[in-house]
């Protein structure tokens, strides 16, 4: 017996690289703006000590992206599953991209 796999019997409304890419360019843009405010950076800190949270904090919104992507079950079982999983999408993100903060800036801006 043959089934039929239909659009609407799948829950992913878009693809994972989508969702990490919006989430690492939205956490790339955060912590630019952060750092355009450093006007004098100390002498003792590395030459290029900016690469490193433009490239952490950005992994770690890609990582919040991932984890909204996955999160996507929840939305399509009700209007609560829905508000709770967008809530707890947020807040994952928030965290994700505040321990990329700590990260990146460790030994620079974050002592």
């Amino acid at each position: 017996m043959r089934t039929n796999i239909t659009k609407s019997n799948q829950f992913h409304t878009g693809s994972v690289y989508k969702r990490m890419l919006q989430g690492g360019g939205i956490a790339l843009i955060l912590i630019a703006l952060f750092l355009a405010g450093v006007d004098d950076p100390n002498p003792e800190w590395p030459k290029f000590w900016m690469v490193r949270p433009l490239v952490v904090v950005p992994i770690a919104g890609a990582m919040g992206g991932v984890f909204y992507y996955f999160m996507d079950f929840m939305r399509n079982q009700g209007l609560w599953s829905k508000i709770f999983a967008n809530l707890i999408s947020v807040l994952a993100y928030l965290v994700a991209v505040w321990m990329g903060t700590v990260l990146g800036l460790d030994g620079t801006l974050w002592n």
